[in-house]
């Protein structure tokens, strides 16, 4: 069979992943905290007729050689973790990080996620947790009846109690950065694991030693750019429309084959 039909087929799953990471990009334009993906492609083996480099005489070489491609296929996603643009919402326990780092959010078998998601809420015993109820950590306790809640760029909490006039300091929250990010692997609900790929989770001070700030009041909008988005899923659409091109002129010439000799 001609080996065009492999080569084109390979391009038609590669352009069929690339869409449908285009389309989950799109999906999460609007959600807290999302980092767009982009996929990395590879072309496949070669095949070699003729070797660049061997011998055509006793004094001369081949230039290039002759070499037929395979194909191409997708050998990755890659988060891109730069920082979307925030958005003030005046809510005291939303918070958004302007820089590097996750917030650490314990997960109910007790290991630990990270999340750049900063819409916080707080549970029946006043924990800040997440949406879906998973605890911040280290772990924050709202006491009843405050007043007023402050989180300072550098992650310390204080609340102003009734019937005082001085805030009082109820925890210090943290940040979690890793050596490659890209590398986290994401499972979900805007929560990331660490992997071997990512190293190992280093905690500090939010603002200090390379790490983002804490701003209080704001979320990071996802880090989707629109337009590039439908740039790319245009030029995915033409490339899968040459790809089926290639299909059906292949076809066209094997029936020419078939039917003449």
């Amino acid at each position: 069979m001609h080996a065009a039909l492999y080569a084109a087929k390979t391009g038609l799953t590669a352009q069929d992943k690339q869409l449908t990471t285009i389309s989950n990009n799109l999906a999460n334009a609007a959600t807290i905290g999302y980092k767009r993906d982009r996929v990395i492609f590879e072309d496949l083996l070669y095949r070699i007729q003729r070797q660049p480099g061997a011998q055509s005489s006793q004094n001369t070489q081949i230039s290039s050689g002759l070499q037929l491609g395979t194909g191409v296929r997708v050998v990755g996603t890659q988060k891109q973790f730069t920082v979307g643009n925030l958005q003030v919402t005046d809510q005291p326990l939303d918070i958004a990080i302007n820089g590097r780092g996750f917030f650490e959010i314990l997960q109910p078998d007790g290991n630990p996620a990270y999340t750049r998601n900063g819409e916080f809420h707080l549970s029946a015993e006043g924990e800040m947790v997440t949406a879906e109820g998973l605890v911040l950590q280290p772990a924050v306790t709202i006491p009843t009846g405050a007043l007023s809640v402050t989180i300072g760029q550098d992650g310390t909490v204080s609340v102003l109690l009734s019937g005082t006039t001085t805030p009082t300091q109820v925890g210090t929250l943290q940040l979690t950065d890793f050596v490659n990010p890209a590398g986290l692997q994401a499972i979900g609900s805007n929560l990331f694991l660490e992997t071997a790929s990512s190293g190992s989770p280093q905690q500090g001070t939010p603002g200090l030693n390379g790490f983002g700030a804490m701003i209080q009041g704001s979320v990071e909008n996802s880090n989707v750019n629109i337009v590039e988005e439908l740039v790319n899923m245009i030029t995915t659409q033409r490339t899968y429309e040459v790809n089926s091109k290639v299909l059906q002129t292949t076809d066209q010439m094997l029936q020419f084959i078939t039917q003449n000799i």
